[in-house]
């Protein structure tokens, strides 16, 4: 079973520095609102991982139909991320100098919605379902040489989600360190850096698929 933890961590570790728009987000989320919101959005993230893989693991005509849709998929989610880019560079306020320090005026409301956003940003990026395919394959194939393959699965997926749920709060915290030495300025600057990075993400989704995946 110490293969399984190893290859968990490692699939872990994968995923969880792949340079993508989810990164930038929880970096933003985490400086303009603060931890509260940070952890709510990477706990929509996680759950997003977690259906994915409930989804891999005991639906699989479910995943192969959703597979079949992976061009519609990748362009509702590349509209989607233009469409935040777009708020996020011209539409989003940052937090006034004294609100800074802790954006405790944050409701349960706006982080429910923070956590459903964290998760449909997830959800709708076609390499999450790809990168979760393919290991998988691998994974089920790899479980039936154990001599215990439910409990082997469990271990594999189980050290995954949790090394990518640690990467992704030492974001969270990273973001809280440069959060105090961060100006009003610099945070419109960021926003504005992660929105064009969310418009350029969001079409290249959609240019891959119209033009490279015939």
């Amino acid at each position: 079973m110490l293969a399984g933890f190893i290859k968990g961590i490692f699939l872990g570790i994968l995923l969880g520095v792949s340079v993508g728009p989810v990164i930038f987000a929880i970096i933003k989320q985490s400086i303009n609102n603060g931890h509260k919101a940070g952890y709510a959005f990477i706990a929509g993230i996680s759950l997003s991982d977690i259906t994915v893989v409930v989804i891999c693991n005991f639906f699989g005509s479910f995943f192969k139909e959703a597979l079949s849709h992976q061009k519609t998929i990748a362009l509702v989610g590349g509209c989607f991320l233009i469409g935040l880019g777009i708020y996020t560079y011209f539409f989003k306020k940052e937090p006034h100098e004294d609100a800074k320090l802790e954006a405790a005026v944050i409701s349960k409301r706006d982080l429910a919605g923070i956590f459903a956003t964290g998760y449909i940003i997830n959800i709708l990026n076609p390499g999450i379902f790809l990168f979760w395919f393919a290991w998988s394959a691998t994974i089920i194939a790899d479980a039936a040489h154990e001599a215990f393959p439910v409990r082997y699965r469990f271990i594999v997926y189980g050290t995954c989600l949790l090394t990518v749920l640690c990467t992704d709060i030492l974001k969270v915290k990273l973001a809280g360190i440069l959060k105090p030495k961060l100006t009003q300025k610099n945070l419109h600057l960021i926003n504005q850096i992660v929105g064009v990075l969310m418009v350029i993400f969001g079409l290249f989704l959609i240019i891959k698929q119209l033009y490279f995946n015939k």
